[in-house]
């Protein structure tokens, strides 16, 4: 029943969803040009992923996804905004994301660091205003989303990245280390927040947590041989700029063949965590192919 499982309709469906609450959050009060902003890069057509996960969590426990479509908005919003701040030339430097260029080429430096910051305090209002969660159910995922950002995630992550770049010494732990804060920590907090929603027993919540950790981990590393393997028009972004940059990879560190073979066992390993689900686990076990297959 697992391999029937249609994920292009499915991930077609939730993006949609998603898009369209993602609209009604840009309908307030939000003075030009930070509105623009704001717009020119959570609406770029991103995968959707963190929402997605999110809710695929909530819903394979039973829970209704109207209770987590707030935090799944929050989430975009966050992932957002660390993609905005890690592409700033003072991070990673970067002019192109998702095929355009990137927020502080179209709207200044000083409009980007503004416009990530306001989706990072946003977000949580947007969550905390519009959920009807319990009380104590909104506040465990609130530390969570906190955690995933914070100094022990996506701004711990981007922090060894910034230690560790033109250095020769970076190993294997290292390079995990921050990859698991820079990546999976919000993949992590998505599949948590979810099944924390959904009123989830401690286990269940373990196990999708250690499956975020894996396929969060495996997202990277396919992040990087794309990297190596992509054109800009195939990745959306500009490629070989880690190799530029003279950043740690895995096909840096593990060689291209040995980087696709772990990426391939995390995700299996990653599928067997969550067989406790059944039928719910299905568009899990989808996703987590596709982080191995995907092309951008």
């Amino acid at each position: 029943m697992l391999q029937e499982f249609e994920l292009s309709s499915y991930l077609r469906e939730q993006q949609g969803l998603i898009d369209r609450e993602l609209e009604r959050a840009l309908d307030g009060d939000i003075p030009e040009p930070l509105r623009a902003s704001i717009r020119y890069s959570l609406m770029s057509g991103g995968k959707r992923l963190r929402p997605i996960l999110c809710l695929a969590a909530c819903t394979a426990h039973g829970g209704r996804p109207e209770i987590a479509f707030p935090t799944a908005v929050a989430l975009e919003m966050l992932h957002t905004a660390t993609l905005i701040h890690d592409d700033l030339p003072a991070m990673d430097n970067d002019d192109f994301r998702r095929g355009r260029p990137t927020n502080h080429k179209v709207f200044g430096e000083g409009v980007a660091v503004l416009t990530g910051d306001a989706l990072l305090a946003y977000s949580l209002e947007y969550m905390l205003t519009r959920t009807d969660a319990p009380p104590e159910r909104l506040l465990r995922v609130v530390g969570t989303l906190l955690h995933a950002i914070g100094v022990h995630g996506a701004i711990g992550g981007q922090v060894i990245d910034i230690q560790n770049t033109n250095r020769a010494d970076v190993d294997l732990p290292t390079l995990e280390s921050m990859d698991s804060r820079k990546t999976g920590a919000l993949l992590v907090a998505a599949l948590a927040s979810g099944a924390v929603l959904a009123d989830a027993s401690e286990e269940i919540i373990a196990r999708l947590c250690l499956y975020g950790e894996k396929i969060g981990l495996a997202f990277q590393i396919v992040d990087d041989i794309l990297d190596v393997t992509s054109t800009l028009d195939e990745l959306g972004k500009t490629p070989h700029k880690d190799d530029r940059a003279n950043k740690a990879t895995f096909p840096r560190l593990l060689g291209l063949e040995e980087s696709r073979r772990r990426a391939t066992t995390l995700v299996e390993s990653a599928k067997q965590e969550v067989e406790i689900l059944g039928k719910g686990a299905a568009p899990l076990f989808a996703i987590a192919d596709y982080v191995c297959s995907r092309s951008n």
